[in-house]
């Protein structure tokens, strides 16, 4: 129980915190844990489609090849591609989606609903330590890719000139955030041992991404309020 608690904490307190920025109008809480729900079952049919691929046979690669592959093949496309689909069928045409800043909620509910399913199997595997990086690192990581594919989808359903493009850049920034973000310590983890050196510069790599996905993220938000803001 206390490693579930580790895993679902996290996730929790950054929930609060993009409700409570929600200053105009609250978004309904039954809606909220749909949105949260749906992540869950995305995290599901990821995991599903994952296990159905585990045949596919690759060729060998270089440890930056597979790297590369690992973290957009294995993890970033197929998570944000159904965190995606779950959203936009849940909130696209509903009447509650009448905000800028409303697509960076739901998209991060369900974005946390997949990171809180796929925190509980890491932790109660892998214990405790793991949950403390993952609280610190993995689940506020999935709430900033969410932040990113939000943003556009609010562009794209209030911007009827460029619907299509906003859409696009929804799935795309947040597929090609989470995959530089797993790149990075995928390949730091199959370089271990190899240079001192090059894992130095891959953490200092991988902590400025981090700081750069905080500073973006945090700017995103910033606008949509504004924006929600303009439109009360």
């Amino acid at each position: 129980m206390l490693l579930i608690g580790v895993s679902v904490f996290p996730v929790i307190v950054i929930l609060f915190y993009f409700y409570l920025r929600d200053k105009y109008e609250k978004e309904p809480l039954s809606l909220l844990l749909k949105a949260f729900v749906a992540g869950v079952f995305s995290a599901l049919v990821t995991l599903l489609a994952l296990s159905l691929a585990n045949n596919v046979h690759l060729p060998e690669s270089s440890v930056f090849t597979g790297a590369l592959i690992k973290a957009f093949v294995w993890a970033a496309i197929p998570e944000e591609l159904f965190k995606f689909l779950f959203l936009y069928l849940l909130i696209w045409n509903n009447r509650n989606f009448n905000e800028y800043y409303d697509g960076i909620v739901y998209a991060v509910f369900v974005s946390l609903g997949f990171a809180c399913f796929e925190n509980i199997l890491y932790v109660t595997d892998q214990g405790m330590t793991v949950g403390i990086m993952r609280a610190l690192l993995a689940v506020p990581a999935h709430a900033l890719f969410g932040v990113a594919m939000g943003y556009h989808l609010s562009l794209a359903r209030f911007n009827d000139t460029s619907t299509a493009e906003h859409l696009g850049k929804s799935i795309a920034y947040a597929i090609l955030l989470h995959g530089i973000y797993d790149f990075l310590i995928f390949l730091y983890v199959g370089t271990a041992g190899i240079s001192a050196l090059l894992s130095v510069i891959l953490v200092i790599a991988f902590f400025a991404f981090v700081i750069g996905l905080w500073r973006a993220g945090l700017r995103k938000i910033s606008k949509h309020i504004q924006l929600s803001a303009s439109r009360e």
